[in-house]
C-alpha cells in the first residue's frame, strides 16, 4: 500500500483505540482493516479504499468529517460522509435501530457504485464475523446486538443486498449473500446453529 494508505491505518487505529468488536475481545480496528482489504479487492480507487478503512470514523468516534477531509481530501471526507449513519446521539441505540437501519437502506439505494462497494465491504465483513459467532453459539450471538431480533437483522442485511445488487457477479456480493443464507436462512427465516 502506499504512504497515504499507511497514514489512514495509522489514524483509524488512533480513532479507534480501545474499541472492541460487540460481544468479543476482538479490537475493533480489525473490522475497517478487513473492510478496505474488500475493497480493494474490488477497486484500485485509493480513496474508495481509504473511504473503507475509515468508514466508521465518524459514525463510531470523536473525529469528524473535517478531520478526515483535512488529513485525506474531499472526496475520502464525502465517501466516509455518505456510509456513515445518525447514531443519534444520547438516544438509545436499541430505540433507533430500526428507523437508522432504514434510513441507511433509503440512502443507500440511491448512492454512488462507490458508496455501495464500500457499504458492501463493510457488510461482508460483518457478515463474516457473524457466521463464526453463530457457528459457535447459535442465535444466542444477537443478545450482544442492540437490535437482538434474529428476523429484523436479516432483513437489513438482505436489504443491503439488494441495494448493492449491482455487484452480483462478484466473489464479494456472492460470499455475502451466502454468509447471509447460512445465518438468517435461504428462505429467510432465522436458523439456529447445531
Amino acid at each position: 500500500m502506499t504512504q497515504r494508505y499507511d497514514e489512514a491505518l495509522s489514524f483509524a487505529k488512533t480513532a479507534h483505540a480501545g474499541a472492541l468488536r460487540k460481544g468479543t475481545d476482538i479490537p475493533y480496528i480489525t473490522h475497517p482493516i478487513e473492510t478496505a482489504q474488500i475493497a480493494a479487492e474490488m477497486t484500485e480507487d485509493e480513496d474508495v479504499i481509504i473511504a473503507a478503512l475509515l468508514h466508521d470514523v465518524i459514525e463510531d468516534t470523536p473525529y469528524t468529517a473535517s478531520d478526515i477531509e483535512e488529513r485525506f481530501g474531499h472526496r475520502v471526507a464525502g465517501l466516509v460522509l455518505e456510509e456513515s449513519e445518525n447514531k443519534r446521539r444520547g438516544e438509545s441505540a436499541s430505540d433507533t435501530w430500526l428507523l437508522r437501519k432504514q434510513e441507511t437502506i433509503a440512502h443507500l439505494n440511491n448512492a454512488s457504485r462507490e458508496v455501495k462497494l464500500i457499504a458492501l465491504a463493510d457488510k461482508l465483513s460483518n457478515m463474516r464475523m457473524s457466521v463464526e459467532r453463530f457457528r459457535k453459539i447459535g442465535a444466542a450471538m444477537w443478545q450482544s446486538f442492540n437490535m437482538k431480533d434474529a428476523a429484523l437483522q436479516g432483513w437489513y442485511y438482505r436489504s443491503i443486498a439488494e441495494c448493492t445488487g449491482e455487484f452480483a457477479d462478484t466473489p464479494q456480493w456472492q460470499e455475502y449473500t451466502g454468509l447471509c443464507d447460512e445465518v438468517f436462512g435461504a428462505d429467510g427465516a432465522p436458523v439456529t446453529a447445531e
